[in-house]
């Protein structure tokens, strides 16, 4: 086989163009963290679930989206984005292909309890688009100079976070339509368009091209630095996550985006069910109060970032300062049983969860100096998986209490930002002396 040499370097694409169709990716993997929300009530009846069936159902996707962060993001670090990238797409593909011919052939006559671990399993496969995130998040970085990650960063985050938000704002209206078999042919087909979009314009960086093609890491990263790529693999990835997992610190970290950005992906799914169930609203009403409070979570982290950067002691003030809006959003969505309070106390619920998930990560290099990239990878692996736990939660205080049990339920919130409060607090008067860390590669994980 005919090695390259450094004289005849092949490259494609380009650091804006990764940035595109890596967000182009993002956006449609991530859309399943509303995959069973908006649908939830059509299966519930049919099926005859309780409501702790409903809440597990709805979780799923947040299962495999939360731990597949971990290793797929490892994985970019010896191949590039694009092959960890489309492994997670198909998937995601072949779990919306099963879901859409099971509601297509059965719903709703002959869909019955006997299929509920399929679709268990079948959100499971979904939802690996979610894990897309942290693939994405180190595909970009790669790409671009740390003078632009910032911006490249914010802008890949900042759209690919809006999905779940818009689909539960137009899967109600489709699902109303055109019925729950169309609904999912739709979204099925949104999401073959999108996977096939990435697969013709997603690029590795220079380095993984050059990689590929045969050349030495010493001539790739020689070539890759002249075209402007600063950041390069680590080969001490698995040494990172050693040395954050002992770290007690990375643990407190990880409960407190546990507690919002897991939060976030829990309310996501559940919110569909807690407004048509308990103040019966409409599908298409549910599914607009569920968008306005995704999309307020996802746009109000940007406003998290800029106040971890300006204020002093940033990332802890900022986020003492969101788990208080949060807590004050939960005591009302737990004490009311008015939907003209509801409706205000689950927008303060999304300000101080969105403000405090950026506070997170503005957190972690200064908490887990020694170990910023594994530390950054626990936190958004294992904190997703609030998104997975809390919904049965909920689904078993409306098993307990019936009805009164949809408020009852936001006591989980208030218990975990109080807890939140505390640990953050914890933090900021432990906080040890800052160092600077430059690992290369690390970067891309913040």
């Amino acid at each position: 086989m005919k090695v390259l040499s450094v004289r005849e370097p092949k490259l494609k694409g380009t650091p804006k163009q990764g940035l595109v169709s890596a967000t182009i990716g993002f956006f449609i993997g991530f859309a399943a963290v509303a995959l069973f929300g908006p649908t939830a009530a059509r299966f519930q009846q049919v099926m005859g679930l309780e409501p702790v069936e409903v809440g597990l159902l709805v979780a799923m996707p947040a299962l495999s989206g939360s731990l597949l962060r971990i290793p797929f993001s490892a994985w970019v670090d010896t191949t590039g984005g694009r092959k960890p990238f489309l492994v997670l797409l198909v998937l995601s593909v072949a779990g919306m292909t099963g879901l859409s011919l099971v509601v297509n052939f059965f719903y709703p006559d002959r869909l019955h309890q006997g299929f509920y671990p399929l679709l268990l399993a079948l959100g499971i496969l979904s939802g690996c688009g979610i894990a897309t995130f942290s693939v994405g998040i180190s595909q970009v970085a790669y790409w671009f100079p740390r003078a632009r990650q910032g911006v490249a960063l914010g802008l890949y985050a900042g759209i690919g976070n809006l999905a779940p938000g818009i689909f539960s704002l137009v899967l109600p209206i489709v699902l109303v339509r055109w019925g729950l078999a169309n609904a999912y042919f739709v979204w099925l087909s949104l999401l073959a368009i999108g996977t096939a979009v990435y697969w013709f314009t997603g690029r590795n960086a220079w380095y993984f091209q050059l990689r590929e093609q045969g050349l030495s890491a010493a001539e790739a990263r020689e070539i890759a630095t002249q075209r402007g790529q600063e950041l390069f693999p680590s080969a001490s990835l698995l040494e990172a996550l050693r040395v954050s997992a002992l770290q007690w610190r990375t643990w407190a970290l990880v409960f407190v985006y546990f507690t919002t950005f897991g939060g976030f992906v829990a309310l996501t799914a559940w919110l569909p069910t807690y407004w048509s169930s308990f103040f019966h609203l409409g599908t298409v009403s549910a599914g607009a109060l569920t968008a306005l409070y995704s999309i307020l979570t996802s746009a109000i982290r940007i406003v998290g970032g800029g106040l971890s950067d300006t204020l002093e002691e940033g990332g802890e003030n900022t986020a003492i300062l969101a788990l208080l809006i949060m807590l004050n959003g939960a005591t009302l969505m737990t004490l009311t049983k008015q939907f003209e309070v509801a409706v205000p106390g689950i927008l303060l619920m999304a300000v101080g969860m969105g403000m405090c998930n950026a506070a997170v990560f503005k957190m972690v290099p200064q908490e887990v100096p020694q170990a910023v990239g594994g530390a950054a990878g626990w936190v958004g692996g294992l904190g997703a998986l609030g998104g997975f736990v809390i919904p049965p939660i909920m689904g078993f205080a409306v098993r307990q209490h019936k009805e009164l049990g949809y408020p009852l339920g936001f006591i989980t919130f208030l218990v975990l930002a109080i807890l939140s409060l505390s640990t953050v607090w914890v933090l900021k008067h432990t906080r040890p002396e800052r160092a600077h860390i430059s690992t290369i590669g690390e970067a891309s994980r913040s």
